[in-house]
């Protein structure tokens, strides 16, 4: 499959078969994101992933509550994978202090996208999860403090058969050469 036929099949996954993913499949994934870019190559991610089942469930129970109930269909997902940052990092404070742009945050997602993307290959599905709050995770984790929870990732097999065409902007309407 091509590289733009794979990003055209990939889909955020909320529904997953009860099947355990191999972690070598997971290693893999983490692979294609260590491979990512970083701002200096400072390279700020860290991947702790919840693959044991109780320990997911019982991040799942202390953190999908409340405001954050809605994101509760990530429980069944076989795996979560926290993205954390290490933001203490000297490229990243400097180039913050001088433009004002979070670099980190740019390298995290970057990172992230390579592991979605190699899930997708290996024929895993994976859903960004943003709702949550990070302060939250943080304690229920017990992170140190140099860490930051950029996002969550869920990640297994698909349990919907049928794929749904994508809803895109037309390249006209997000792209202008030269001038807006």
């Amino acid at each position: 499959m091509s590289f733009l036929q794979l990003v055209q099949s990939r889909r955020s996954v909320r529904r997953f078969l009860d099947k355990p993913v191999d972690r070598a499949l997971i290693l893999q994934c983490v692979e294609a994101a260590r491979l990512a870019p970083s701002a200096e190559n400072v390279q700020p991610w860290r991947f702790l992933i919840l693959d044991d089942p109780q320990i997911r469930q019982k991040f799942c129970d202390e953190n999908f509550t409340g405001l954050y109930r809605v994101t509760r269909w990530a429980a069944q997902a076989p795996v979560l994978v926290a993205l954390l940052a290490e933001k203490d990092l000297l490229a990243n404070r400097i180039g913050k202090q001088i433009t004002g742009i979070h670099y980190y945050l740019i390298d995290m997602g970057i990172a992230g996208e390579h592991f979605v993307l190699q899930a997708a290959e290996l024929g895993l599905g994976t859903c960004w999860i943003g709702w949550f709050s990070p302060d939250k995770a943080r304690r229920t984790l017990q992170l140190p403090t140099k860490y930051e929870i950029v996002s969550l990732l869920a990640l297994g097999y698909s349990a919907d058969e049928a794929v749904r065409p994508l809803k895109r902007k037309a390249q006209a309407d997000i792209c202008r050469f030269n001038s807006l």
